[in-house]
């Protein structure tokens, strides 16, 4: 059996998402729920490419969840304390993940959890979100070089 795509994600002809937030976003954020607009977010340089960081000034969240593009200059790289999980958005073919000098050949809606110490980066083109936990600290970015 196969599944239709998904349609695109607009709001009703009827309503606005301005509206719709506008209405409903100050009682959602009263009942604690978080909402962070991904297209409003400057990117910033990382050893990847460029990351968009979200929660990351939420005191409620113990995580923080980025919208990052690998370039290809991206650099080999490890955390000693953040665990990440990449979850494969977009990749061209020949993609892949080099984990402790492995390569990892990937495709969208992959997950890969990359432990700390886990010599790691990415490789082609590719779109991919990350989950830091705890939150992304830019002091535990390491290289060997």
């Amino acid at each position: 059996m196969t599944t239709p795509p998904p349609s695109d994600c607009h709001p009703a002809q009827s309503q606005s998402s301005t509206d719709i937030n506008a209405t409903n976003l100050e009682r959602l954020s009263q009942a604690g729920v978080e909402v962070v607009r991904y297209a409003d977010l400057a990117g910033v340089p990382c050893p990847c490419g460029s990351a968009k960081r979200g929660f990351m000034e939420s005191p409620a969240v113990p995580f923080s969840l980025h919208v990052t593009e690998i370039s290809a200059t991206a650099r080999v790289h490890y955390h000693k304390r953040l665990t990440e999980t990449y979850f494969i958005l977009q990749c061209k073919p020949g993609a892949y993940l080099e984990l402790n000098g492995n390569k990892l050949a990937i495709e969208p809606q992959m997950a890969v959890l990359i432990p700390p110490g886990t010599r790691h980066r990415a490789v082609g083109e590719i779109q991919v979100a990350i989950v830091a936990w705890p939150k992304f600290d830019p002091e535990d970015e390491w290289f060997d070089d």
